[in-house]
């Protein structure tokens, strides 16, 4: 938007001065006049020519688009991204939380020889691990399941979370069926762990009391997992959870159902991975080790010769909301691009369950890393599934998206991901997840973090280009016919019809308070059912330029032709000004209710209904009016005169017939276009 203002300034900066001084030249050199007078008339054709209003209702416009979107939990930073959302041709949005609901809940655990169904929802530890179709008892566990008992606690130790009653249910709460609600605190997956660990009779406050974290490795997207060490009889016991590829390639064996240690059967848990991917759940391996004496919690001491405990399918089903938020996405001709850190086949499960099609191939973080710049830019066009994904690679799939002249938002919360969320077009960063910096790098923040919001914005942000493009169109044709009607006077050496203090009168007042409704009118229907407008488009195509040599030929024959009839009927020139001015504001209202739709009828029910703002602008600007024309000080500064009945009607007809032919303009057009 501001590329295009700043070339539609230079254009309209470049015709005026030109105008200007070709006005001069002709009244001084081929009509003979004094210069001083025809100076004092090339300034009034700039003040007619130039929209004194458009920045600041471009501005009003922008902050009424802003207001909107925080309605609708999309909080701008920066003003420009309000209208840039409109031309976005490509989001890229994270899955969980945005996508996804992020209310995480284990629904199967895959152990060496055995597979254990979990109950329950959310974070509230109801409902049974269930082995085929018989509950196990929690006590049943340590005689029949130690394997299942070792991964539940694993889960319970190797986890920087909490889940704490609460007597009500709120936000990130889950409800517990008995009058209380689980609150976590901390990361949903994390949650979902302990929730799990919690259904096999585990208590894990006690658990870390009983054995306590001594040394800890955190999780980073470069290394895929978390480890801690623990104290326990015989030593230092280490947990790892984490990503599959990334805990499988530690690990030399595994854990049976009955405790035994047995060496790893890398293919069955292959193919366990790809099982619970297939089924849209997020995986997680869990594995242990020991610790030497003296020796400490590294990379290097976790990196082979751990004991694989088994995997946890984790279930975060797809928004209702986020799905449809796609498919509107979708039919506006903006593509959703998935940008994940899970398996490749759940990530494509999760899109498929979104809409974005069926057995789509995800292109995962090694192969990024592995392709050049040129095989990035065709990779992009292809995929709209990408797993496995870091903060670096997110940056170079918005540059390789930009390479091909997509305009982008990319979804971000971690401090990693503000270089991606300040390359894109539209940064949008997580307001309940996100971190300061993500926030600080985005241009909009999402207050509930979720997609549905993002696409209200791009509706939103299409509507605040309409309207602008609307006071485009009211403005420009208003100065034009004001500076055609100026040189036409000069033209035929006549007297100016309006004098450059009434023209100011008109711009300022009169037009920017009618100007001003465009940018509070409502969405149109078919908003989000248009291809995004290219970011190169100028703000003046070919229709716009049409619509101003129209509507500013109408304004001229309007101006001049009730200026000469004054005349011709002997008022003075004071009066037959005073009638060009009332003209020229009742063609800008009537004008009003026609550039309201562009294309379409402008007096449809819709349309009344949505006028109760113009009608009270109207009536604004009519007693506005009313006093530059009949208020004794209003006279002697504008050097205006009162007007009868008949003189104010024709003044009104003038506007008529503006608004009529109009409508058959419009008429034509849409019979042409069948």
């Amino acid at each position: 938007l501001l590329r295009n203002m700043a070339q539609l300034a230079r254009w309209i900066t470049l015709a005026v001065m030109a105008a200007a001084a070709l006005l001069f030249a002709f009244g001084t050199l081929v009509r003979g006049m004094p210069a001083v007078e025809m100076f004092l008339t090339a300034v009034s054709l700039a003040v007619a020519a130039i929209p004194e209003g458009l920045p600041a209702i471009m501005t009003i416009t922008l902050a009424i688009g802003v207001q909107r979107m925080a309605a609708r939990h999309a909080v701008v930073r920066r003003l420009p991204a309000v209208e840039t959302l409109g031309s976005v041709t490509v989001i890229c949005s994270d899955k969980t939380g945005t996508l996804t609901r992020n209310q995480m809940t284990v629904q199967q655990v895959v152990l060496a020889d055995q597979f254990i169904d979990v109950e329950g929802v959310g974070y509230a530890p109801d409902g049974h691990l269930r082995d085929g179709d018989r509950p196990l008892m929690a006590g049943e566990l340590f005689r029949e399941s130690p394997a299942l008992l070792a991964l539940a606690e694993a889960a319970a130790l190797c986890n920087d979370a909490s889940l704490q009653q609460r007597p009500e249910a709120g936000i990130g709460q889950a409800p517990a069926g008995n009058g209380v609600s689980w609150q976590l605190t901390g990361d949903p997956t994390e949650g979902a762990l302990l929730c799990l660990a919690m259904k096999a009779g585990i208590d894990p406050v006690e658990l870390r009391v009983e054995h306590p974290r001594l040394q800890a490795i955190p999780f980073e997207s470069e290394h895929r997992f978390m480890a801690t060490a623990h104290a326990r009889a015989g030593g230092h016991q280490v947990l790892l959870k984490g990503a599959p590829e990334s805990v499988l390639v530690r690990c030399s064996h595994q854990l049976l159902r009955n405790g035994q240690v047995a060496p790893l059967d890398a293919q069955h848990w292959n193919a366990a991975v790809e099982a619970q991917a297939r089924s849209g759940r997020r995986v997680l391996a869990l594995a242990r080790g020991q610790l030497g004496d003296g020796q400490a919690l590294n990379h290097q001491t976790v990196s082979q010769g751990l004991t694989l405990l088994g995997l946890v399918g984790i279930i975060d089903p797809p928004r209702d909301e986020a799905i449809a938020a796609v498919a509107q996405c979708r039919a506006a001709g903006i593509r959703v691009k998935m940008i994940t850190g899970d398996h490749g086949t759940t990530a494509s499960a999760i899109a498929g369950q979104l809409g974005m099609g069926q057995a789509l191939r995800a292109v995962t973080g090694p192969e990024i890393e592995a392709m050049d710049d040129e095989a990035l830019r065709q990779a992009v066009q292809d995929t709209d599934v990408f797993a496995r994904a870091s903060p670096e690679h997110k940056l170079r799939l918005v540059q390789a998206l930009q390479a091909r002249g997509e305009v982008v938002a990319m979804t971000g919360d971690g401090v990693n991901d503000a270089p991606a969320l300040k390359q894109a077009d539209v940064g949008v960063a997580m307001g309940q997840k996100g971190t300061e910096a993500a926030k600080q790098a985005g241009a909009i923040v999402l207050a509930d973090d979720n997609f549905a919001s993002i696409a209200h914005a791009v509706e939103e942000g299409r509507t605040v280009y309409d309207n602008l493009r609307k006071t485009v169109v009211f403005l420009l044709p208003i100065n034009g016919g004001e500076s055609l009607s100026l040189l036409a006077a000069v033209v035929f050496g006549l007297a100016l019809p309006i004098l450059p203090a009434q023209i100011l009168w008109v711009n300022m007042v009169s037009s920017v308070a009618l100007a001003m409704v465009l940018a509070f009118e409502p969405t149109e229907p078919d908003v989000m059912k248009r291809r995004p407008r290219p970011a190169t488009q100028a703000m003046l195509s070919s229709f716009v330029l049409w619509r101003i040599f129209l509507v500013s030929t109408l304004f001229l024959i309007g101006i001049f032709g009730i200026y000469r009839w004054a005349l011709s009927m002997g008022s003075p020139i004071e009066e037959a000004r005073t009638m060009a001015v009332n003209t020229l504001v009742a063609m800008e209202i009537f004008y009003l209710f026609s550039v309201r739709y562009l294309k379409a009828p402008s007096f449809t029910w819709r349309g009344v209904q949505g006028t109760p703002r113009v009608l009270l602008a109207v009536a604004g600007v009519l007693v506005l009016q009313a006093l530059f024309t009949y208020a004794p000080f209003m006279q002697t500064l504008f050097n205006t005169r009162s007007l009868d009945l008949v003189q104010l009607s024709l003044c009104a007809a003038a506007g008529v017939a503006v608004l009529l032919v109009l409508e058959l303009e419009k008429t034509l057009l849409r019979h042409f276009r069948r």
